[in-house]
């Protein structure tokens, strides 16, 4: 069999592995959408590289854009087979792929009337609501250590990743001549000890692992200061007037800081400010989350003892309403804001970023990773000035960046995951998902650690497994 690599190779977004086998059936890993520079993101994004109409069926680790978010667009393409996922990622997909065709064909009307303007011709969105509406007729829902046959000749099974709401990571056992082997992906690995989820749990030893690298080389804050933390910034900004904007992804990432939130609430330290959540994705996304208790971790299930609600609080407003969302923008009071899309990319956050940023009064809080060349990432370096809806903008707000509330494991947490299989039968590790950089340093870690062949795949590099 052969392992093409279609995505998140030297990059972080737009995971897709293609695996073909000597029957001729074809996998695909993930399908994400590739997000970075408009113009790179439009080249990447409009073409697979592959056949979609070939492929078999997709394997989904979960529901985040850059995991999922080309579905649509490879259903639109001719794809027809089935979308093997958990239980929970199911339910978010629904509501991602579907915000995702609804914010593209959104922001294209708004970018062409711009373009408009400066005599530029109009783009097309990559894909319509309809699109998603056709390849979510194409999901079958999975359980955890459940395994499934998604082609002749290979069993998977999908285990707890703990990175987001119904994340995986998967071991697919292929028997070819009446031999067998065992490739893993590891999906996105989430950071243990973090609120909401249970922590990873460890895969099935493998004869080749596609892992993620997202964090090599570096090592988070402690997740029992990051609650702390964002009290301290908030009680900064609104003592000098400000507003908190807060870019977080619509799942996982907002319900963890709104947890957070909570608890604050409840214990009488947070400052008496009103707390917006301005994304109709994650007002509906709490709702997919308090759906699935059978993800949450122990100590979530005890909180709920005492408060069945821990997404919601007094002052605290979850927005869906366009015109609501206006209002925000026009107020000068302190408040604290989170949006989508967590890299600044698409939907509200733009607006509540091209409305905020230039006041030094507010405070752009970072909580998740940025990859390079996105406007989370400009934000993130602090480049003096930023383009957003293709307009100039100073960035004159305060800018804090708090990987404590990554739902990444960083690079012990990814060392100790790998080093739970067995290092004698692992012959191969593909560092996916990274920037090059941190690659590399991952890549010399596991190496330190006794593991024979460690590779960093080009986009479009396949490899012989045997």
């Amino acid at each position: 069999m052969r392992l093409f690599f279609h995505g998140a190779a030297r990059t972080v977004t737009g995971s897709k592995h293609l695996l073909e086998l000597e029957s001729g059936h074809r996998l695909l890993l993930d399908c994400g959408l590739f997000q970075g520079r408009r113009a790179e993101s439009d080249a990447m994004n409009s073409r697979f590289g592959f056949d979609p109409a070939s492929i078999d069926a997709v394997l989904l680790s979960h529901a985040h854009i850059d995991h999922a978010g080309l579905l649509p667009k490879l259903y639109a393409d001719g794809f027809r087979g089935r979308i093997y996922a958990t239980h929970a990622t199911v339910s978010l997909s629904g509501l991602l792929l579907m915000d995702s065709a609804h914010i593209q064909e959104k922001d294209v009307r708004f970018v062409n009337k711009i373009r408009a303007r400066h005599g530029e011709h109009p783009v097309e969105p990559l894909y319509t609501q309809a699109d998603a509406e056709g390849v979510l007729e194409l999901f079958v829902g999975v359980g955890y250590r459940q395994a499934f046959s998604p082609v002749p000749g290979v069993s998977v099974e999908y285990r707890d990743a703990g990175h987001i709401l119904g994340s995986a990571s998967m071991t697919l056992t292929v028997t070819e001549r009446g031999k067998a082997a065992r490739l893993g992906f590891t999906g996105d690995v989430g950071n243990p000890g973090r609120p909401i989820l249970r922590d990873p749990q460890p895969m099935l030893d493998c004869d080749w692992l596609i892992s993620e690298s997202t964090y090599g080389g570096n090592v988070h804050e402690p997740a029992d200061r990051a609650k702390e933390r964002l009290l301290e910034v908030i009680r900064r900004t609104s003592a000098r007037g400000g507003k908190v904007v807060i870019p977080a992804f619509a799942v996982g990432r907002t319900q963890e800081i709104v947890y957070a939130l909570d608890q604050l609430f409840n214990e009488g330290k947070l400052p008496p400010i009103p707390v917006f959540v301005d994304s109709p994705l994650a007002v509906s996304a709490t709702g997919v989350f308090l759906a699935h208790p059978e993800c949450f971790d122990r100590e979530l299930n005890r909180y709920m003892l005492t408060d069945e609600n821990p997404f919601g609080f007094d002052r605290l407003t979850y927005i869906r309403d366009a015109e609501k969302s206006k209002e925000l923008n026009a107020s000068r009071v302190p408040m604290v804001i989170i949006s989508a899309s967590g890299m600044c990319e698409a939907g509200r956050i733009l607006h509540h970023l091209r409305n905020t940023i230039e006041n030094d009064r507010n405070t752009v809080m970072i909580v998740g990773y940025c990859a390079d060349h996105t406007l989370g990432k400009k934000i993130v370096d602090r480049l003096p000035e930023v383009r957003i809806f293709g307009e100039p903008h100073r960035l004159r707000a305060e800018v804090v960046v708090m990987n404590s509330f990554s739902a990444h494991a960083d690079e012990p947490g990814m060392i100790d995951f790998i080093g739970k299989m067995d290092p004698e039968r692992l012959k191969s590790i593909f560092l996916v998902h990274g920037a090059p950089d941190r690659q590399e340093i991952m890549a010399g870690t596991l190496r330190s650690k006794g593991y024979r062949d460690v590779r960093i795949p080009e986009q479009g590099e396949s490899a012989e497994l045997r």
